[in-house]
């Protein structure tokens, strides 16, 4: 049986599937649409995507504004990254807080995230990150946090990290605040 962990914030969930190992190699089921069902998520995943990352880079924080919001279901194929997802939703109990989970090719595990949240990852090992979402990608609607920000205290365990141009501008949460006030 799957293992579905709830984490520090409501409606981010870490799945854990069962692993079938034998001398051949293993097998694992990597998405039922019933596990969601279980949890009352109904998604309808239009678009998959994958990307290739070396040790060391973060990519994120980032999110889509409504009405193009995405959900996400991501893991990682190969190598290990530090996940993370940070709070938007207007009206939460949880804004601004964030759930950080080690995704590994070994453990073959995965998070589940809401619409409304901002997210990113640190790659710990040469990797390769795929993630299923639930609306298509809009650029004119996409936003970002500060992947630095020290304000969410995210330690993404990484020393020298490489980054995009674009992941070095975005506003910190408080600017986010000040400008949006929460994602909607």
């Amino acid at each position: 049986m799957t293992e579905i962990k709830k984490t520090s914030i409501p409606g981010v969930l870490e799945i854990l599937p069962r692993i079938f190992e034998d001398p051949r190699g293993y097998f694992f089921e990597s998405f039922r649409q019933d596990w969601f069902k279980a949890e009352g998520i109904e998604e309808n995943w239009v678009q998959d995507n994958q990307s290739s990352s070396k040790k060391g880079t973060i990519r994120g924080l980032h999110f889509q504004r409504s009405p193009y919001a995405q959900a996400k279901l991501v893991r990682v194929i190969q190598g290990r990254v530090l996940d993370v997802a940070v709070d938007l939703r207007e009206g939460s109990s949880t804004f601004g807080k964030s759930v950080v989970v080690e995704l590994s090719a070994e453990k073959n595990n995965q998070l589940y995230i809401p619409r409304g949240f901002a997210h990113g990852f640190s790659v710990l090992e040469d990797s390769i990150f795929a993630y299923k979402c639930s609306n298509y990608y809009h650029k004119e609607s996409e936003g970002g946090i500060l992947w630095q920000d020290p304000d969410l205290g995210i330690n993404w365990e990484v020393r020298e990290p490489t980054i995009s141009e674009k992941d070095e501008v975005w506003p910190t949460l408080q600017e986010f605040i000040d400008r949006e006030g929460s994602l909607k």
